[in-house]
Order: C-alpha cells, then sequence, then structure tokens
C-alpha cells in the first residue's frame, strides 16, 4: 500500500503530543487588538488540545502525526 500524503494546511495547524491527542494555536490573535484586554489576548497565545469532537478528523487529515 502507499504512503499515504499528510494534508499540508492541517500540518502547519496541528501538532501532535506524545499521548496522541493533537496541539492548536488559538483564534482571534490576529488582528483588532487594541480593543482586546491584556489578560485575554495572553490566554489566546497558550496552545491548547483539540476537541474530542473534531480528534478524528485530524487524525485523517496527518496520518503520522503531523510532524
Amino acid at each position: 500500500m502507499p504512503k499515504l500524503k499528510s494534508h499540508r494546511g492541517a500540518a502547519k495547524r496541528f501538532r501532535s503530543t506524545a499521548t496522541g491527542r493533537f496541539k492548536r494555536g488559538k483564534a482571534y490573535k490576529s488582528h483588532i487588538l487594541t480593543k482586546k484586554t491584556t489578560k485575554r489576548k495572553r490566554k489566546l497565545d497558550t496552545p491548547t488540545l483539540v476537541s474530542e469532537a473534531d480528534q478524528k478528523q485530524v487524525e485523517r487529515l496527518l496520518p503520522y502525526g503531523g510532524r
């Protein structure tokens, strides 16, 4: 069976963890930042895990873990 290709857009957005979950960046941090509080912008900086509902979709897009 041939090797599977990773979805390049997904590979740039997700990183796999040691336990097989995926880390992702948060949205709403790119522009219109003056009206957002410092605390809110700082919270948006920290990566979070992909939700359980989306986990299977990301696994299909990144068959080898999204290195």
